[in-house]
């Protein structure tokens, strides 16, 4: 519909490897024991409360065959 009668500037997409820095970033600090420490219990807790929560919840799982389904309903014994 309307068009723009300036040119559009791209040559700065061109040119954007000159810009680009050479200077490497500093090497990544290593973690400290506690730091270690830390992320292996987090990781044991949490493994922990998956593991946890399978063995309670199986029961609920489970199905049940030793109870006796031959006891019919009241509404049933009316007819």
């Amino acid at each position: 519909m309307f068009r723009r009668r300036e040119p559009v500037p791209f040559a700065f997409v061109a040119e954007a490897d000159a810009f680009r820095s050479n200077v490497t970033p500093p090497p990544r600090e290593r973690a400290s024991v506690g730091q270690l420490a830390g992320r292996w219990l987090l990781g044991l807790t949490v493994v922990a409360g998956l593991v946890g929560a399978l063995v309670i919840g199986m029961p609920a799982l489970s199905l049940d065959h030793s109870t006796r389904h031959d006891q019919q309903s009241q509404a049933t014994d009316d007819r």
